[in-house]
């Protein structure tokens, strides 16, 4: 079962939302806040495995509270930065260390089995959500600031139902939901911004089959379906998807995929 958090302004938005999710069967929706500070508390009460975020809420906290969801999730120093953002007690999200000690439900442990994946621990963990972001307006500043604030995905307001409802599934098995033409335009805001930024690492840091591993990430696959492809196990994709955005320094699937592309390794 898949455990939702909703967080919106509007009532009827999250009524609807609800409607949705529970009519298809497998998702349940165990919370719902109506603003940023609010929607730290729940998802630190309830556990959810996606937030579905709206980042136009008065007072524009959606970002921040974004920021802080998954930064409770990626970081050792992450249990202050709810507090520090100003949205919620610095406690970690989940009640737990930021980095646990044990796998994830559902098996999502590290090399080792000493700390929680970054990326991975998100697939079936209810301390570690993945955030999908529901906007009315396509790729607006709102958008970007929730994707580089850690966000894996987003979603128009009126998308059709069985594809709001793919989203959700897609960030719970742990891919980004972001369909294939808006990715590119994603990436190329992003390089966009950051073509000052410090040099990034080639592709030369990671071996053929990390790197072979990444194209595949670029064609949207998930672990099984890599797996499947590499013929490894699903356990083995995701300790190389550990390396791999440890040498990278990148947050999840998206900010690898958008470096795979601004180092030339995707075309």
């Amino acid at each position: 079962m898949i455990r939702v958090v909703l967080v919106d302004d509007q009532a009827i938005v999250r009524t609807g939302f609800r409607v949705v999710l529970e009519t298809a069967g497998g998702i349940e929706v165990v919370g719902e806040a109506s603003g940023g500070r609010e929607a730290v508390d729940v998802v630190r009460r309830t556990r959810p495995d996606v937030v579905v975020m709206d980042v136009r809420m008065p007072g524009g906290d959606g970002i921040e509270a974004t920021r802080a969801i998954v930064d409770a999730r990626v970081g050792p120093g992450a249990a202050g930065t709810a507090a520090a953002d100003g949205l919620g007690s610095s406690a970690p999200l989940g009640g737990g260390p930021a980095l646990g000690g044990g796998p994830a439900p559902g098996g999502d442990a590290t090399l080792g089995g000493d700390a929680v994946d970054r990326q991975e621990a998100r697939v079936g963990s209810a301390s570690t959500p993945a955030v999908l972001v529901a906007t009315t307006f396509d790729l607006d500043e709102y958008v970007f600031g929730a994707l580089e604030a850690g966000a894996s995905g987003f979603v128009l307001k009126d998308v059709e139902p069985d594809e709001f409802v793919g989203a959700v599934r897609a960030l719970a098995s742990g891919r980004a939901a972001i369909d294939g033409a808006t990715t590119r335009r994603v990436i190329a805001e992003f390089t966009r911004r950051r073509r000052t930024s410090a040099v990034e690492p080639s592709p030369d840091v990671l071996t053929e089959r990390e790197r072979e591993l990444v194209r595949l990430l670029g064609e949207g696959l998930s672990n099984d379906e890599i797996g499947e492809r590499l013929v490894v196990e699903t356990s083995t994709v995701k300790s190389h998807l550990t390396r791999i955005t440890t040498k990278l320094g990148t947050r999840d699937r998206l900010q690898t995929v958008v470096w795979a592309y601004r180092s030339g390794l995707l075309p």
